[in-house]
């Protein structure tokens, strides 16, 4: 079936952009009441306003609220995950990867929890926080579909330069909010994200079609649930599980954070106690007391100096909360354990190369010299190079070149002088660089 998007037309003139642009650098400035803001949609107008009053950042990153078992966990539970079929038949048809647009599910509070549609744009605009997880409403972002349809409980387009945020501006997008077809409660929102084409007029009507189609679904289903007298689906009831996050990128000491159903606790870790806990978040499927000891302390060491480090440890996590405490035999967490390092890694394989570069805070507990970690260390430095020089944009990789890792790494260097334009002020820093590190 050809793709609804084939087709593009032109979202605005060069004038009118160019008036928009500077409409919204007189508003960031805060100059609110500049004459130029009246060549605005009131929509986006007093959408800017918000956003600006709000102090949301301009060329900011979404912040990431949700991400690996939390995320799966949640989205699998959502009302909207029984009707993800027919939201992908109606504007995905087809080929998916080449349909030249991303179509979006989001929550009622504007986390995206679906990012599917041609892969190409998916790795674009993947650099500007466009991810499963991240956060899009109008208080995080800005002017953006998805949260301004939220905000206003309507569809809505919004054009290029549009976007509060200018990372966005490259991009046009629709968005429809669905609601309960029984309370008229928000249950989340539909985008469609792409070039011109992805806001047409045509583009509205369908996505329009699509979030009446699915609260068509979701009442079909309750009906038949009630007929054959099992119980309606429902918003879900998160589990009052723990949450905890270790934080090691570029830290001595490890930083345990733990979110419990009654209360919140942030710790710093001795050394030893922070690689065994990274090991056990790294390897979740268990690991033997012979391949922890040889992960944490060599090849050589005995078991014997391993156990006494995991009880201090399991007291520890006992006082924080028991479900934190590891079972033995093997060695393995009983709740998701999250660590910075781990999330690095999956905002560079959903392709949020900006994102993830501005998470990386250094290397894994720089100082360990235990063997598990360095290899993690070596493995989450490589995976960010390797990401940096074969799929960033050249702003991304100009910003990979400022950190330690890759200040002294020539190939990327020479990757940003050959993407960078010819004229560019930029390319004479680089070339010096280069040259010193060369002579050096």
């Amino acid at each position: 079936m050809p793709s609804p998007w084939a087709s593009s037309r032109d979202a605005g003139s060069p004038a009118s952009r160019l008036i928009i642009e500077r409409a919204h650098e007189e508003l960031v400035a805060g100059n609110v009441d500049d004459h130029r803001l009246e060549q605005v949609r009131p929509l986006v107008r007093e959408s800017w306003k918000r956003a600006w009053q709000l102090r949301v950042r301009a060329e900011g990153l979404p912040t990431i609220d949700l991400g690996g078992d939390e995320l799966e966990t949640y989205r699998s539970g959502h009302p909207l995950a029984g009707v993800m079929d027919m939201i992908r038949g109606l504007l995905l048809p087809g080929d998916p990867t080449d349909s030249g647009v991303m179509v979006a599910v989001g929550d009622h509070v504007g986390r995206l929890l679906w990012v599917e549609g041609d892969l190409h744009q998916r790795v674009l605009t993947g650099e500007m926080g466009f991810i499963e997880g991240a956060n899009w409403s109008e208080e995080s972002v800005g002017t953006a579909a998805p949260g301004l349809a939220i905000a206003l409980g309507q569809s809505v387009q919004v054009h290029e330069a549009e976007h509060y945020n200018r990372l966005v501006h490259p991009w046009s997008c629709t968005a429809a909010p669905v609601f309960d077809p029984e309370t008229r409660s928000l249950l989340g929102v539909i985008d469609v994200t792409g070039g011109a084409e992805a806001a047409t007029p045509q583009a509205r009507m369908l996505v329009d079609a699509t979030a009446r189609a699915v609260e068509s679904e979701l009442l079909v289903s309750r009906l038949k649930a009630r007929s054959a007298e099992t119980p309606a689906v429902r918003l879900p009831r998160r589990p009052a599980v723990t949450r905890a996050m270790l934080r090691v990128l570029g830290r001595d000491k490890a930083q345990l954070e733990v979110s419990g159903p009654e209360s919140d606790s942030v710790i710093a870790l001795s050394a030893r106690h922070a690689e065994i806990l990274l090991m056990l978040a790294v390897h979740r499927q268990g690991l033997s007391a012979d391949r922890l000891t040889q992960l944490v302390y060599g090849e050589d060491a005995s078991p014997d100096t391993l156990r006494p480090e995991v009880v201090r440890l399991r007291k520890v996590l006992e006082r924080l909360s028991p479900d934190l405490a590891p079972e033995s035999r093997p060695y393995r967490l009983t709740v998701p354990l999250e660590t910075d390092a781990q999330n690095v890694l999956s905002l560079l394989a959903r392709g949020a190369h900006r994102v993830a570069l501005t998470s990386y805070r250094g290397p894994v507990l720089p100082d360990s010299a235990s063997p598990g970690v360095e290899e993690f260390r070596d493995e989450v430095r490589g995976a960010l190079r390797e990401a940096m020089l074969t799929e960033a944009s050249v702003d991304v990789l100009l910003a990979y070149a400022e950190i330690p890792e890759g200040a002294g790494d020539v190939e990327a260097l020479r990757l940003c002088l050959e993407m960078l334009p010819p004229r560019s002020p930029r390319r004479a820093g680089l070339v010096s660089r280069i040259e010193r590190l060369e002579r050096d």
